[in-house]
């Protein structure tokens, strides 16, 4: 590659890293055409951005955001691929579901909002993680779950309450 092109390359992933919030590091080293296409397929579907890229040119582009990535320059050896989504836990799931017919993409190191997850270890980790939407719902629903009750209990007392004053309505 000429210097020009490294240099738009580097831009590129410069830019790409300055937007991203959360990004895989992945090996998807011998994985044939075909399941190649495959793993680009499920990504698409599921909004996950898949790249390779030469890890010179990535540590070059993370050294330019410079956003404390240092941790993840010892990941970046042999062949690498790169998975951004907005949504953190997504590559990971893609990752596990294509490993049910393959042994990789191994997973290298992982960025998910400052945090660094080094390793393939670590992937049920990520697996695992909550989106910010399933928080938000959560939440949400352990804020509504007591005024629901409360609500409940008051419709309810309100027609036993009624039942009462029937009943002693047609004693007289």
């Amino acid at each position: 590659m000429e210097k020009a092109g490294k240099k738009e390359a580097i831009d590129a992933l410069t830019q790409r890293f300055s937007r991203a919030t959360n990004f895989y590091i992945a090996d998807a080293s011998n994985l044939t055409v075909a399941e190649i296409n495959r793993l680009r397929r499920i990504c698409y579907r599921e909004k996950v951005e898949f790249r390779v890229a030469k890890n010179t040119l990535i540590k070059k582009a993370l050294q330019q955001v410079g956003n404390g990535y240092e941790e993840l320059f010892n990941s970046l050896n042999g062949p690498t691929s790169l998975m951004f989504s907005d949504t953190a836990n997504v590559p990971a799931k893609v990752i596990k579901e294509f490993r049910k017919g393959n042994q990789k993409p191994i997973l290298k190191a992982a960025y998910i909002d400052s945090a660094i997850f080094i390793g393939d270890n670590t992937l049920d980790d990520l697996f695992n993680l909550k989106s910010k939407n399933e928080l938000i719902g959560g939440i949400l629903a352990m804020l509504q779950s007591p005024a629901k009750n409360i609500i409940s209990a008051l419709q309810s007392g309100g027609s036993n309450l009624s039942g009462i004053l029937k009943t002693l309505s047609n004693k007289e």
